[in-house]
């Protein structure tokens, strides 16, 4: 069996001890632009459109909080394909920051060479995003569920 493109992981695997997504001037949830397309009379370029699907490319920036996080990944990206602009969930938190699930979360290896020595990165893509604990099944990070784990001793 040849694996394919992206890889399914869970958001535990990627994100074990949580994440938020951190909002910018222009909002949580941002178009991304299509470098490639003609520019607009106004300067502005189109949203990006998935060429196998159709559906308008979506993102956010998320914070891994992971301690062992190297500089790198700390901060990453997650892309959304949608015909419309996802909602997060809502933030609960009282921070800046909102706690996040990803469901459906796939991982496409790549080689990032923009620096002195060439390393494996990872491109993230989620079909949606909930508060933690709320995905399918009751299942959530692992970071919830150990913190559930406490409350129930």
């Amino acid at each position: 069996m040849a694996i394919q493109r992206r890889i399914s992981v869970q958001h535990s695997d990627v994100f074990p001890m949580d994440a938020v997504l951190k909002p910018s001037k222009d909002g949580v949830v941002t178009p991304v632009i299509d470098f490639n397309a003609e520019k607009r009379a106004d300067g502005s370029r189109a949203q990006q459109v998935d060429k196998e699907t159709g559906l308008l490319v979506w993102q956010v920036t998320v914070i891994d909080l992971d301690v062992e996080a190297g500089k790198k990944d700390t901060a990453l990206t997650v892309k959304f394909l949608a015909p419309q602009q996802p909602i997060p969930p809502s933030n609960k938190s009282g921070l800046p920051w909102i706690p996040v699930e990803f469901v459906g979360l796939s991982a496409l290896p790549y080689v990032d060479d923009n620096g002195s020595r060439p390393r494996i990165a990872w491109s993230y893509r989620a079909e949606g995003m909930v508060e933690p604990g709320a995905a399918a099944g009751g299942r959530g990070s692992a970071a919830s569920k150990a913190a559930d784990n406490k409350d129930a001793a």
